[in-house]
């Protein structure tokens, strides 16, 4: 079976690396209950592991993805849903808990990332919602991730 890459910034691969440390760690440390979380089931702690561990052997870190207008993990996609809203603004990557970016993150697994790659501006693709209802998004624009602002750059 072939591993998936999976694209985070530099920020969530320093917080899952701090929280693997924790989790392999000694129990008790209160610092780091603070900021990961307890797991007082071993099962849930494990599992846990174990995610953070394929996420970081699989990682693709801050390597901002060609500048080509295709929606892949690693850029920042607007799109319309084409209810007369606002558009909206979010990177495709891997969302952390506890994510320190300042954009709204959606992961490439999801219903509405796995519509989207490998979408081209104005490209309208379908995907049905948890809820089961059909929803229809146009892609807008597609731009690589940069931590100094990008997301920002992107929306307008």
């Amino acid at each position: 079976m072939a591993s998936t890459r999976h694209w985070l910034t530099p920020a969530t691969h320093d917080r899952l690396r701090r929280e693997l440390d924790y989790l392999s760690g000694p129990a008790g440390d209160p610092a780091g209950a603070a900021e990961f979380g307890s797991y007082p089931d071993e099962t849930a702690r494990k599992a846990r592991v174990a995610r953070i561990q394929e996420l970081l052997k699989d990682a693709v870190v801050g390597e901002a993805p060609p500048d080509d207008g295709v929606a892949e993990p690693g850029m920042v996609l607007t799109v319309d849903y084409g209810d007369g809203g606002e558009p909206e603004t979010f990177l495709l990557g891997v969302r952390d808990r506890a994510a320190e970016e300042d954009i709204t993150v959606y992961s490439p697994e999801s219903p509405l990332g796995a519509a989207l790659l490998g979408a081209r501006q104005g490209e309208r693709r379908s995907y049905r919602a948890p809820n089961g209802r059909t929803v229809t998004v146009t892609l807008l624009r597609a731009t690589p991730y940069r931590a100094d602002g990008a997301a920002e750059a992107a929306r307008g």
